[in-house]
């Protein structure tokens, strides 16, 4: 792979595709693309989706390309796995069944899932024998959703399995979990897990009616006109997406076929949607939905998918038990409200996006890449704070809320 000569790096930064999008004033910034342009012309870093928001006033950058050796450049419609993400997305499928009394985040597992009646907690394991005690807590919802149930990272054989272009659907996902001992007893300890997430996936199957995804679909997606975002993306959304790369400060990054938790293919019928990681989206997109999460429920297109309180006490906010770091419904939260506070979720390949609903502010970071180390993150962490720290005119900018009553 070729190093890029500077004159590039900035043509890149100006091709169409990354026009900011509808609504906010262009800030006519480019705090990020200048702070990681360096390893850009290096042959370092491909190519990103950087945006910056904040009442009314937006950075937006393409910075490189979706495919650096055909200097195909990125766009925020180039699709990408966005792993850990599609959590949230969960998140927001069990805060829509809770506001309308379908659900309790304390309702055990069990009430929708009869399999987790009775589970086991491994205490020892010594020349192969494990030593097993019945569970004292009783699992619950909320303890699914915010890692404490207990639970693995994943299932057993998941790599073989496909990761997380899943060849098993949710409920014998659940019910493969519920057969196995669990790490701790519930609601105790903290164990980041997308068995977890798929099980409070596996509820909203059975609370709805309907499969997972299409309740997701109905409910999220379409709403917000997330035209994009899927588990079986197109072959033409595949041609085009963001490819993968390992990278590393120093040297030139490489292209990757595959991951080993995301093997190809990534559309016939033999994957099943991933609640915990598995959702396919573009930065338009993802644009769109944690818009609405710093909107508090309502989407820059005013349809509102949740009630402020809802998001304000059960996604803006931890719900795990004190002393515990801080996390909701499948997002990364504070433990105290504040006016300083981000809440959002970042995903395996280094996607990350968070809001501060307070300031209305939102970051998103749209990349995929393996490795490390990543020197470049210092400089755009300085770069997004420079944006939000520094006064930016927004007069005639558009300042909607969406919080609609």
């Amino acid at each position: 792979m070729k190093p890029l000569k500077l004159s590039l790096v900035v043509a890149a930064l100006a091709l169409a595709g990354c026009l900011s999008l509808n609504g906010p004033k262009d800030s006519g910034t480019s705090y990020v693309a200048d702070a990681v342009s360096p390893w850009l012309e290096k042959g370092e870093f491909p190519g990103a989706v950087s945006i910056l928001y904040k009442d009314g006033v937006q950075e937006t950058a393409c910075i490189g390309y979706a495919n650096y050796e055909d200097r195909r450049p990125i766009s925020l419609d180039n699709v990408y796995m966005q792993c850990s993400q599609t959590k949230g997305f969960c998140g927001v499928t069990i805060a829509i069944l809770v506001e309308e009394g379908k659900l309790n985040l304390d309702d055990p597992v069990s009430k929708y899932l009869p399999e987790f009646g009775k589970l086991w907690v491994q205490t020892s394991e010594t020349n192969g024998t494990r030593t097993l005690v019945k569970a004292k807590n009783v699992l619950t919802v909320r303890m699914v959703m915010n890692h404490t149930g207990g639970f693995p990272f994943e299932l057993p054989n998941a790599k073989e399995m496909g990761g997380w272009s899943r060849r098993m659907p949710l409920r014998s996902v659940a019910a493969t979990a519920a057969s196995q001992p669990l790490l701790f007893d519930p609601g105790t300890q903290v164990r980041y897990s997308n068995v977890g997430i798929d099980i409070g996936a596996a509820v909203v199957e059975v609370v709805s009616g309907k499969r997972w995804e299409a309740f997701l679909q109905e409910r999220v997606l379409d709403p917000l006109e997330m035209t994009s975002s899927g588990f079986w993306p197109t072959d033409e959304q595949l041609d085009d997406k963001i490819e993968m790369y390992d990278v590393k400060g120093g040297k030139l990054a490489k292209w990757k076929k595959e991951a080993d938790w995301m093997r190809r293919p990534y559309n016939d019928d033999r994957v099943f949607s991933s609640a915990g990681a598995g959702l396919w989206t573009t930065a338009a997109d993802q644009y769109k939905f944690y818009k609405m999460l710093m909107n508090l429920g309502v989407g820059d297109n005013g349809v509102r998918i949740l009630k402020e309180e809802t998001v304000k006490s059960i996604l803006a906010k931890s719900t795990r038990p004190k002393g515990m770091d801080g996390y909701s419904l499948g997002l990364k939260a504070p433990v105290e409200d504040g006016d300083d506070q981000w809440f959002g979720h970042g995903g395996a390949w280094g996607t990350n996006c968070m809001v501060n609903w307070h300031k209305r502010q939102l970051k998103l970071w749209a990349v995929q890449f393996t490795g490390g180390p990543r020197p470049w993150e210092d400089a755009r962490n300085k770069a997004q704070d420079k944006f939000f720290n520094e006064t930016i005119d927004n007069s005639g900018s558009d300042a909607y809320t969406g919080r609609l009553k």
